[in-house]
């Protein structure tokens, strides 16, 4: 989003333009109009990130006027002669996208990050004071407390980034980068707290894949072969290493539910996405199926959980051993109703995982279900010749009892639903 302007992709007449950050052409046939369409088409709420690379904060202000205001200004006027003329109401909004990086257009220093985001931010509320601003953290401190102190008091979320592991990573070098993600939320949640900010803002995890992109040439001089990127619709590299790290950041952001308030996959169809679309139809990536698995079984409030497991050696991408647990959970609960989601990942390669479930005070209903997601081998994949070698199976479970005994399979992902005893 650092070099793309917004009023390129509305209105019949529109041309293509050169994006310079990733040395490629941008049709501009997919503009706001088409992605609010698509966000409705698929009920999902519009989160628009804007342009703090070669845009300003006016063109990032006149965004929110196009999509929010209801008449009276050019930019609502142009939105209804544009065939909309109720606004869009799109409340989520990020300033910026990783401007901190040097691959990015317009990138930009520590010392002048937080006033630029303090204008931008004054100026949309200006035009809609009910947006929700999430501005691009970099995990890195003078960065993100000039941000804080400069422009906290004008911002919602604390926006950061994260991909695990390279893109030909192997399951043991994935697994080696199990707490990548979790160590972001939390040094995210201290500095919160130490700007005193931890009360207001919270955090966007709104960029999340388990492996990096393929994208020669992006940030070098020479110009890039972009035959490359096809490595990234590689259906054979999305095994279950992939589900496997994707539920553990999922955990991750479930346990520091206080705190995170946005997780985003990125990105959603092709290269990297969970879902690979191609002429003559789709195939649903395991990281699809974890995706699915959460969204439906998972519950609105995430309990506290005491997760007692032996771990084992994994060697990273760098060479050296890290410290692996087994096993990673979080527990979610409908208070309303009394039942309970427990999503249990094993990490191990090779090795099923015991477990104990006990829920103090509580007898486990005779009701309930097991979700999991498996393969007979860590680099099993779907691909269009073979869709359904990765799916979810459901077994019924026999629970009468105060604690819950399971054997969970290998490189596994699961969920574990209990109805009201």
């Amino acid at each position: 989003m650092s070099s793309y302007h917004w009023r390129d992709g509305t209105g019949p007449d529109r041309h293509a333009s050169y994006d310079k950050a990733w040395r490629a052409e941008e049709p501009n046939t997919f503009g706001t109009d088409e992605f609010i369409a698509f966000c409705r088409a698929v009920s999902a709420e519009p989160y628009i990130c804007t342009n703090a690379g070669t845009g300003t904060q006016e063109e990032m202000s006149d965004w929110v006027e196009y999509c929010n205001m209801r008449d009276g200004t050019r930019n609502a006027r142009l939105r209804a002669a544009n065939g909309h003329v109720e606004p869009f109401g799109v409340r989520f909004w990020s300033i910026g996208n990783e401007n901190y990086g040097d691959w990015e257009i317009g990138a930009h220093d520590a010392s002048e990050w937080g006033r630029f985001v303090r204008e931008a931010a004054k100026m949309m509320r200006r035009v809609d004071h009910r947006v929700t601003l999430a501005a691009a953290a970099a995990s890195e401190l003078d960065w993100d407390l000039g941000l804080l102190r400069s422009a906290g008091d004008q911002l919602d979320l604390l926006a950061v980034h994260a991909y695990a592991a390279g893109g030909d990573a192997t399951y043991e070098q994935m697994m080696a980068r199990h707490g990548h993600a979790e160590h972001i939320i939390t040094r995210a949640e201290h500095l919160l707290e130490l700007t005193g900010l931890s009360d207001r803002v919270r955090i966007a995890f709104d960029e999340w894949n388990p492996r990096y992109w393929h994208h020669p040439g992006h940030a070098g001089r020479e110009l890039p072969d972009l035959s490359e990127w096809a490595k990234n619709d590689d259906n054979s590299t999305y095994t279950m290493a992939d589900a496997v790290l994707h539920a553990c950041f999922l955990n991750a952001a479930l346990r520091h539910c206080r705190n995170v308030a946005m997780t985003n996959f990125s990105p959603l169809v092709n290269t990297r996405g969970p879902i690979y679309a191609y002429d003559a139809g789709i195939v649903l990536r395991p990281t699809f199926y974890v995706c699915e698995m959460y969204a439906s079984s998972m519950l609105p409030e995430v309990l506290d959980a005491n997760v007692l497991v032996e771990g084992f050696d994994a060697r990273g991408e760098d060479g050296r051993s890290v410290y692996v647990p087994e096993g990673d959970a979080a527990v979610t609960i409908d208070r309303d109703t009394g039942k309970v989601a427990i999503a249990i990942t094993n990490l191990h390669p090779d090795e099923p995982l015991s477990c104990g479930i006990w829920l103090p005070g509580r007898r486990l209903s005779s009701t309930a279900r097991l979700t999991t997601l498996t393969g007979s081998d860590i680099d099993d994949f779907n691909d269009v010749a073979k869709p359904d070698a990765v799916v979810p199976s459901r077994t019924e479970l026999n629970t009468d009892a105060e604690r819950l005994a399971l054997e969970l399979p290998s490189h596994s992902v699961n969920v574990i639903e209990l109805e009201s005893a």
